[in-house]
């Protein structure tokens, strides 16, 4: 296929295990866009992409936060974003804390990536971080879940991730949150109902006048799989999930190995 539509994961897929991209996916990119729109969609909030972006020779849209955030990248604005009311939080809290002891986190949406972190990342006092970070506040958890967020961050440096999911995901329905993960170590996300990065660019997808038959998706983690769903064609990254590739129309190389660049070269090539 030649997808009017290109949308690539970040983490594990469209940069190296070093945080690159390489010059050979930038070049298979800048040809790539001459006939296709390309979007990104990440379990990152928009203040974490910009590591990525300045990478790249295009500003575009963004799938932030699972699908909970639409952001455009060329405006700096945050265009759509769907929030975990607090009473929801609260109950999701409760039922976790009955099964898991661990820390939680929430991660706000502000207008700009720009708005002041300590406002938009806000942990428990247990909360231990999975990565370092010296942009967040801490605060009671009462205080965390007081306020719309659209990520509740559920962490324990005990479990992996699919450990702690096996044991949320039976408590934690989704009409009352979407729970998923997007690394190995012991981090779970939960979305409001119904929300994904399949969501996020349904709404993308009509902003640009481009059908879902017609994108091209790539991606490593749980947290991608609904838009493989969503999507006309769906490529896993030779490092993904087994339950990944499991429902993917292709397995390429992994992310060390130009796995998204090779794809697009096959695409783009002869164009």
């Amino acid at each position: 296929m030649r997808p009017r539509l290109i949308v690539s994961d970040i983490d594990g897929t469209l940069i190296t295990s070093a945080e690159r991209v390489t010059p050979r996916l930038r070049a298979a990119l800048l040809k790539a866009v001459e006939h296709a729109d390309f979007v990104l969609a990440t379990g990152r909030p928009p203040r974490w992409v910009y590591t990525v972006l300045d990478q790249l020779p295009i500003r575009p849209l963004c799938v932030c936060a699972n699908g909970a955030v639409v952001y455009d990248s060329a405006q700096d604005r945050v265009i759509m974003q769907e929030c975990v009311q607090p009473a929801a939080m609260a109950e999701i809290v409760a039922r976790i804390s009955a099964v898991l002891d661990c820390g939680f986190a929430v991660e706000r949406a502000g207008e700009s990536a720009f708005d002041r972190c300590d406002e938009l990342f806000v942990v428990t006092e247990d909360f231990v971080h999975a990565w370092e970070s010296d942009e967040h506040a801490v605060a009671c958890l009462d205080d965390v879940v007081s306020a719309p967020a659209v990520k509740l961050l559920v962490r324990s440096d005990r479990h992996s991730a699919a450990e702690m999911f096996a044991l949320i995901r039976p408590v934690v329905p989704e009409e009352l949150g979407h729970v998923t993960y997007s690394m190995g170590e012991g981090l779970i996300e939960v979305s409001a109902p119904g929300v994904t990065k399949a969501r996020g660019l349904a709404q993308v997808s009509a902003l640009l006048g481009v059908d879902p038959a017609d994108a091209v998706v790539f991606g490593d983690m749980p947290n991608d799989i609904q838009m493989f769903e969503w999507a006309g064609y769906s490529v896993a990254m030779g490092n993904a999930a087994q339950q990944v590739k499991d429902v993917a129309d292709e397995v390429t190389t992994s992310n060390d190995d130009f796995g998204v660049a090779r794809v697009l070269e096959r695409m783009f090539g002869d164009v």
